[in-house]
């Protein structure tokens, strides 16, 4: 066995290594397929004068265009580091004049997480390319009441005019010219009032939601003039919340007649019929919604007529997404926001809605039956592809986005909190046996949000532990898994580690605290095909970062809320407390007793098993380490990603090279050496002359970026990376809100320009109190990162104020005798 004498008194000073300029090397990049999408899709939407056109818009995940054969183009992956916020897509709307025109409202969060305005994002080519129009006030693209809408409108008669419904009490905007520049409609009669959640004092459950959506009257008016009726919804309860202007938006007056008492989700033309279509809920979605109704606006009459679907008992939920067919005036449909049992529902009417049909209904309970076939082929882990009555949500649930295709009756996408369902034979549903397909349809959008990887030197090249899904052994990178984990399966899990010595035995963590889904640790023996829970765990103890001992027998856990524990055999978890609750935090792949943590400007050292730890070397003036690495076959070689830059140690943490060049580094890996033998190849999600994605295959002496400009991959500090140990030069880049990406060589890479391997320099001296220089949004280190569609201070659930009654992500939350959680996690 090793024997290690550890410097515990002082610590030597660090040297730089001296870095060359950086050159490019192509690399090809492609999605790690999953297949289901992975997250909310608040709403698709076909344009009305181009046949097979349509787009859909994701909280996180950006935005996204239809194929030919049904598969999707994502739009929007040049986002980069400084630009992150664009993947929240609040609003989407395509031109009916001109159909190359594309507009996105674009922003993340209305509260601190985001400290950047909006932006409308204007394109006419479809989406290839786009340029910004900032705004002067904050966009909510993964806010509650996200899946209202639309809040950004065309008019159908004048292009050149868009309306702008926003949050936080900004109200109205008009743009005149193409969406270039905004104005304020000052005398719109209300901005809003309502709020999910007054006591939150985080500010995403307590900002105003403002205006729910935008329709233009397309009745009205001709051709070349502005439209002179428009509608617009606003979310408040208990006061006017539609409002018209009859003048072009000059003035505005309540609809009368209105019925104020839920919030308008939806407002829908129909403009052979002359009606306007609203869906209403009792809260502003995605998550609640415990009643609602359906009502019609005559607009020649001038009348509403409440046309709700179900009553009673039956009615347990609101209404969101609404669509009309175009072809077939008369016909439309309407989704339950949220029906948790037995499962989602969606209801059709062709006579206006006068009578309504359901996906399902009961035959006499617990018999239950089902109009549909259940397909799950292009993501078979979303399954299974049974119709059995004892199954339940296979229809989804946060179904804001519902339409049918105004050139193909047959043709209709709907978005759920997970995927997009949807078909083409949707005209079976007015037959007499009704059995329509119900298809997973989100081929092409990758939504997920990673929150760790691995690539081990055995088994699947990739296994992944992921927000909302949980994660995935990916024995495939180019086709959707079957399974995500089971026994024990988590809403989420937030990291995942591998023995170095044992790689087949994988150790991951979930998120639950609520005691829902039995303890957050589930280890794994033959490569994450089978899972066990790990009995020594605490009960309500969920998140953080693991580390998993190179013998696999130890588990060093970083909890979101009990500091960081050690466990050794299942044993019960014991808290460290020689190690600071914030450190990073890794094993030795060789030696079993070693245990490695970075805190601010410190590193820390364990030799008994991750029991003890004693401070070593110095980290330069780092105040947040951001991970650490180890090389998979040599004791002691560690490297430590920083918000000052990048060290590496090859004494066990005695002493560090601080690599020169490297401003800042986030994630960081190892893969196969460029040679046999060779040092192994450095990836670094970094600022090195630049935020961007490198490699080094000597040891950060030299670096080469890999990735280009029409991949930025989002924020860099939220994103995990993980190197192939098998193959040399490919990368995993796991994404908060685009999925995994994995790249591969495509081209030479540019000569070596540095050769000396060190320089030695003093490194700076530490600094606990000078500001942090970051090029990365100030919000979302990757220590708090948004997690998964959550607010970013509390990972794939409700923020950290919201009361413990809390339900898990995508749990129930609400409905008729409901006795659980009724506060809805954020996702």
């Amino acid at each position: 066995m090793l024997r290690l004498t550890l410097l515990a008194v002082f610590t030597l000073p660090a040297v730089v290594t001296f870095v060359a300029a950086v050159s490019s090397q192509s690399y090809t990049w492609k999605n790690v397929k999953i297949g289901g999408g992975g997250g909310f899709v608040p709403n698709i939407v076909f344009n009305p004068s181009q046949k097979g056109l349509a787009f859909a818009r994701t909280d996180i995940g950006g935005a996204y265009k239809l194929n030919a054969d049904d598969s999707w183009t994502p739009l929007l992956d040049f986002v980069d580091d400084a630009r992150w916020n664009y993947w929240g897509v609040d609003a989407i709307a395509t031109d009916p004049v001109d159909p190359k025109r594309l507009y996105l409202a674009t922003g993340m969060y209305t509260n601190s997480w985001d400290p950047n305005n909006g932006q409308i994002l204007i394109s006419t080519d479809q989406g290839a390319t786009f340029t910004p129009s900032k705004l002067p006030f904050k966009v909510g693209g993964n806010m509650p009441g996200r899946g209202m809408g639309e809040r950004l409108a065309i008019d159908p008669n004048s292009n050149n005019i868009l309306f702008f419904g926003a949050r936080s009490g900004n109200g109205l905007w008009k743009s005149s010219d193409f969406g270039a520049t905004w104005t304020q409609i000052k005398n719109f009669p209300s901005v809003g009032t309502y709020v999910p959640d007054p006591t939150d004092t985080s500010g995403y459950n307590n900002d105003v939601m403002g205006l729910s959506w935008v329709t233009f009257d397309t009745t009205s008016g001709s051709s070349g003039k502005a439209t002179p009726r428009i509608f617009v919804g606003v979310a408040n309860k208990g006061s006017d919340n539609i409002f018209v202007s009859s003048d072009a938006g000059a003035t505005w007056t309540a609809v009368p007649g209105q019925n104020n008492t839920f919030i308008p989700h939806k407002g829908v033309l129909s403009p052979a019929e002359k009606a306007l279509y609203i869906s209403y809920s009792d809260g502003a979605g995605p998550y609640d919604g415990t009643m609602g109704s359906v009502f019609k606006y005559d607009l020649t009459a001038g009348t509403f007529t409440d046309i709700t679907p179900v009553s009673g008992g039956d009615l347990y939920f609101g209404f969101g997404g609404v669509a009309v067919d175009a072809q077939k005036p008369g016909t439309i449909m309407v989704a339950a926001l949220n029906s948790w049992w037995p499962d989602g529902q969606i209801f059709r009417s062709t006579d206006g809605g006068k009578t309504w049909t359901g996906l399902w209904a009961w035959q006499s309970y617990p018999t239950l039956n089902r109009y549909y076939t259940y397909d799950d082929t292009l993501a078979p882990w979303i399954g299974p592809d049974l119709t059995s009555s004892d199954l339940t949500m296979q229809i989804g649930w946060m179904m804001e986005g519902l339409s049918i295709d105004p050139f193909d009756s047959n043709h209709w996408l709907y978005g759920t909190g997970e995927t997009i369902y949807g078909s083409h034979d949707l005209l079976k549903w007015d037959t007499a046996s009704r059995n329509i397909t119900l298809k997973s349809l989100a081929d092409g959008i990758e939504e997920t949000s990673v929150q760790g990887l691995i690539s081990p030197p055995v088994g699947a090249h990739l296994i992944s532990a992921i927000g909302d899904v949980d994660g995935f052994v990916h024995t495939s990178l180019d086709s959707a898994p079957l399974v995500s984990y089971t026994n024990p399966t988590y809403s989420s899990s937030s990291d995942i580690d591998y023995a170095g010595n044992v790689p087949a035995t994988i150790v991951r963590i979930g998120t639950t605290t609520d005691g829902s889904q039995g303890k957050q640790v589930a280890i794994s023996t033959d490569s994450g095909v089978t899972w066990s829970q790990d009995y020594g765990a605490p009960d309500d103890v969920g998140g953080g970062k693991v580390a998993l001992s190179a013998n696999g027998d130890t588990v060093l856990w970083k909890t979101t809320s009990n500091g960081i524990m050690v466990s050794q055999y299942t044993n019960p978890f014991s808290a460290v407390s020689s190690l600071p609750s914030d450190a990073a935090i890794a094993s030795d792949k060789k030696n079993n007793s070693i245990f490695y943590g970075a805190s601010g400007s410190k590193f820390f050292v364990s030799t008994d098993g991750g029991k003890t730890f004693s401070a070593q070397g110095t980290l330069g003036s780092s105040t947040s380490p951001f991970r650490v690495i180890v090389h998979p076959n040599v004791t002691g070689d560690v490297w430590v990603s920083t918000d000052k830059g990048l060290f590496h140690s090859t004494n066990t943490g005695s002493t560090f090279t601080a690599i020169s060049g490297v401003s800042q580094a986030w994630s960081i890996a190892l893969g196969a050496p460029k040679t046999a033998g060779g040092y192994p190849a450095l990836f670094a999600a970094a600022n090195i002359g630049g935020v961007g994605y490198f490699r080094s295959d000597d040891a950060g002496v030299n670096w080469v970026k890999v990735n280009d400009a029409a991949h930025g991959f989002g924020s860099a500090s939220a994103n995990v990376l993980a190197a192939d140990l098998r193959v040399y030069g490919r990368v995993f880049v796991g994404t908060n809100g685009r999925g995994i990406f994995y790249g591969e060589v495509a081209g030479s890479a540019p000569a070596p320009t540095a050769t000396s391997p060190a320089s030695t320099a003093s490194a700076p001296a530490p600094s606990s109190t000078k500001p942090v220089s970051t090029s990365a949004p100030a919000t979302t280190p990757a220590s708090s990162a948004p997690v998964t569609s959550a607010p970013a201070s509390s990972p794939a659930s409700a923020p950290a104020s919201t009361p413990t009654a809390l339900a898990p992500v995508y749990g129930q939350c609400g409905g008729a005798n409901w006795t659980g959680a009724t506060v809805c996690a954020g996702t």
